[in-house]
């Protein structure tokens, strides 16, 4: 318990100091969202335009995946759709056959009724010609039962060959590359008439202007610091800059004639528990004390680049 308090009254000490000397309340490095986009389809990379440090728009197409495979399916499966089509019975002219039957018989009926009544025909005559009628009924509502049966089968075999068409038609649409956000290329991973396959990455794109910087916070300053809370941001402008900036993480301080350039951003993430002082932020000595991870998100004019270190000064 000594040893917890002792700790935290060194920082709440090393925190003061450095506010009265009018440094920077916490340190780290510019990031951006990156992300890497792969291949949906395998196949040879017919075009891809796609060059590092170029800016491209949401929904750009950069690239075109062969997809001669995917459309001999296509035909193939649109002619098995055409083929199961033509398999339908025709319902209404079988039952149309029958249904004249059944016209011809009742008409039968009625002229052996009236010949039985006239002692003309026999009551077995009559019996014959009914059970006839039956029979024709029987048989009509047999054939309409089994027409739908075979209609309602080819129907969903139809259907499933349709749902097999959709998706040979969605794997066609992802053949054609796309930026999934405005962003600046990274890094590219493959090569026109290369060969492409499911999963393989093609290139890094990052959204350079809605940047962010992600600092480490004590405890004691954890208490003052607000989701959307206004901050100000600083990234060293010097000629060396990586050098300088090694050397102000060494010190935890800025020197007040190193030139600086200053963003507004907002705290966009506080992390909801604590750990260990990265090792790129703090002396081994340090890293023992636990800290609060604070994201501060801001937008980029293109003088804050990813890795760069930067520090925030909390309002």
């Amino acid at each position: 318990m000594k040893r917890f308090l002792w700790i935290v009254a060194v920082l709440s000490l090393l925190t003061a100091c450095h506010r009265n000397k009018g440094n920077a309340d916490a340190y780290g490095n510019f990031e951006a969202t990156e992300i890497i986009v792969s291949s949906e389809n395998n196949g040879r990379l017919l075009e891809f335009s796609v060059e590092e440090g170029q800016t491209y728009q949401a929904g750009e197409v950069v690239g075109c995946i062969d997809t001669l495979q995917l459309c001999l399916q296509l035909k193939q499966l649109e002619a098995s759709i055409k083929a199961v089509m033509a398999r339908r019975p025709d319902s209404k002219s079988q039952i149309q056959v029958l249904k004249k039957q059944l016209e011809t018989l009742e008409k039968e009926r009625a002229r052996v009724e009236n010949l039985v009544q006239a002692n003309a025909a026999t009551a077995k005559q009559l019996d014959d010609i009914v059970a006839q009628i039956n029979i024709t009924k029987s048989q009509m509502a047999a054939t309409e039962s089994t027409l739908s049966i075979q209609s309602q089968s080819l129907s969903e075999e139809v259907e499933a060959l349709r749902f097999q068409k959709m998706q040979l038609e969605a794997s066609i649409a992802t053949c054609r590359i796309k930026a999934p956000i405005t962003g600046t290329v990274l890094k590219k991973y493959i090569e026109p008439n290369e060969l492409a396959f499911q999963g393989k990455p093609l290139f890094k794109i990052a959204d350079l202007t809605n940047m962010f910087i992600k600092v480490y916070v004590s405890e004691d300053m954890l208490s003052s610091l607000r989701l959307n809370q206004e901050v100000t941001i600083n990234l060293d402008t010097s000629g060396d800059i990586s050098k300088q900036a090694k050397k102000n993480k060494r010190k935890n301080k800025r020197k007040d004639n190193e030139p600086t350039k200053q963003f507004t951003g907002k705290i966009c993430w506080i992390s909801p528990k604590a750990e260990f002082t990265p090792k790129m932020i703090q002396t081994k000595n340090e890293r023992v004390n636990l800290v609060y991870a604070v994201k501060v998100s801001f937008i980029n004019d293109g003088s804050a680049k990813i890795g760069m270190p930067g520090d925030v000064i909390f309002k």
